[in-house]
């Protein structure tokens, strides 16, 4: 090839047979000029494929600077996470913009197209091999059963109905508060029913309203008869929550406490809560809210009266959701920057939504009743550190002291209302192993059913008329840990602590 060739030029990292599959589907689109492979095998170095050398890796630099690479484009199966993520981390300091493909299967087959190279994304850094699920537990709550998702159009909700219609359920009810996103995830859920053989086609119930609404609840539930609950609907985001306490109390707790009084009324077998790492010792209201909603269905679940299984299963973020710090990365660095991180030293643990739902389903397949459920979360994650990823594998230069003419700047804007530097997923007691290395089962204090009754009938009367310093009194009395931020708050203490029983 001439070297005043004006197409951009790039290396393929593996010289397997799909970065020969990848090298035709240049070559076939013109637009790039491929100038080598990188390979680990010291065996291929110095041979070619199809005209092209073979490179020990440590001769990146070398070609960047004699051939002017622009690109390096990733040809490893994306099943191969450790191996991607060695790689991708040995690319990061080379001002190179990184590539990737969806699936090294569809170019080896001739299915995609140049086009579907995608820049590294956040998955390709702090994604972990996965651990295959056990069909059995996936099963157990949903095949031939009526189940029911609330919050179905969330982040979380959308993806536990996509797994669960692969469970080949016999009905799924999805509710959701927003008329956009129950279309849309109805719109999504019908077009995979189609697809599937007549005999295993669910029924799909679109149901627009609230789980604070009890007599639709009701009404769904026994028309239905609904089985299985998996109860996503929640107002996540900390500073909304923060600014918004009636709105974020009545929603996540005052719903779960509606929504957990009708399936036992309704004899449901199984409700499973989305919590959250927030809910453990919380310093904002999104977090007490949730720890709040775990306490009401660990006092169901220890009457003994109650036949429905009632379970809350803990995480850490998910990659990409709405409103994740991915996203927002990723549109600040496309929009030229500044990248806001809230402080140099804040960590996070990450998991995708595809795993996340994953769990979920196996962890409330496993319940006994009362159980606190947490994910293990994998690494945590430095958020400056990731920023910092990013904007390399964009082909980037952070801008900064050592590199004034840097193209993305990073700016610390401080921790938001009621922002920890750090998550925990256990409030203390004993944690037992499950059968799922990556589910724990944690045995927690909790209050009577009489002695939450009346803290919660206290907390509604104090959200309507909004009396915040009361709503802080009862949330400093009722959530173990609770420590809120006391820039905005009264601290002043209130009735001294409740006593609590371990299951």
């Amino acid at each position: 090839a001439s070297f005043d060739d004006d197409r951009k030029k790039v290396l393929i990292w593996g010289a397997g047979p799909p970065g020969v599959a990848l090298l035709e589907a240049l070559r076939r689109s013109g637009d790039s000029l491929p100038v080598g492979f990188l390979d680990d095998q010291p065996s291929l170095w110095g041979q070619s494929l199809s005209g092209i050398k073979v490179y020990k890796p440590e001769k990146l630099d070398k070609l960047i600077s004699r051939d002017g690479v622009k690109e390096v484009l990733l040809a490893i199966p994306e099943s191969h996470r450790r191996e991607r993520r060695s790689i991708i981390a040995r690319l990061e300091p080379h001002a190179v913009r990184v590539k990737t493909l969806p699936s090294m299967e569809d170019i080896a087959s001739g299915r995609v197209a140049v086009s579907d190279l995608r820049p590294i994304d956040v998955i390709d850094l702090l994604g972990r091999d996965p651990v295959p699920p056990d069909p059995r537990l996936l099963a157990r709550n949903i095949t031939g059963k009526s189940v029911m998702v609330t919050g179905a159009g969330g982040s979380i909700g959308s993806e536990l109905t996509r797994q669960i219609v692969r469970q080949k359920p016999a009905s799924l009810v999805l509710l959701e508060q927003s008329e956009v996103a129950l279309y849309e995830i109805g719109t999504e859920i019908t077009d995979l029913v189609d697809k599937l053989p007549l005999t295993e086609r669910p029924q799909v119930i679109s149901t627009l309203g609230s789980v604070l609404d009890g007599a639709l609840l009701r009404d769904v539930i026994a028309r239905h008869g609904v089985q299985t609950i998996y109860h996503a609907a929640a107002y996540k985001h900390v500073p909304i929550v923060e600014h918004n306490t009636a709105a974020g109390i009545m929603n996540n707790t005052f719903g779960t406490r509606t929504l957990a009084a009708v399936a036992r009324e309704q004899r449901v077998e199984r409700v499973v809560l989305i919590s959250t790492d927030k809910a453990v010792r919380p310093t904002n209201i999104m977090g007490a809210s949730k720890r709040l909603a775990e306490l009401i269905l660990q006092a169901h679940a220890d009457d003994p009266g109650a036949v429905t299984v009632f379970t809350a299963v803990r995480f850490g973020n998910v990659l990409d959701s709405s409103g994740s710090v991915v996203r927002r990365f990723r549109k600040q660095i496309a929009e030229g920057g500044p990248v806001t991180v809230t402080h140099p030293d804040v960590i996070r643990y990450f998991m995708s939504i595809p795993e996340a739902a994953e769990l979920v389903l196996q962890a409330g397949a496993m319940a006994a009743g009362g159980d606190v459920f947490s994910l293990d979360m994998g690494e945590p994650v430095k958020i400056d550190a990731l920023a910092r990823s990013m904007i390399r594998l964009m082909g980037l230069e952070v801008q900064d002291e050592t590199a004034p003419d840097g193209d993305i700047a990073i700016s610390y804007i401080g921790l938001r209302p009621g922002e920890k530097l750090y998550e925990e997923l256990l409030i203390g007691g004993e944690t037992i192993m499950t059968e799922h290395p990556r589910i724990v089962r944690s045995k927690e204090p909790h209050l009577s059913s009489a002695v939450l009754e009346r803290e919660l009938t206290l907390l509604e009367a104090a959200l309507s008329p909004l009396d915040v310093s009361a709503v802080h009194k009862i949330l400093l009395r009722t959530v173990e840990g609770y420590h809120p931020e006391t820039r905005h708050l009264d601290r002043e203490p209130g009735m001294p602590p409740i006593s609590r029983t371990v299951h």
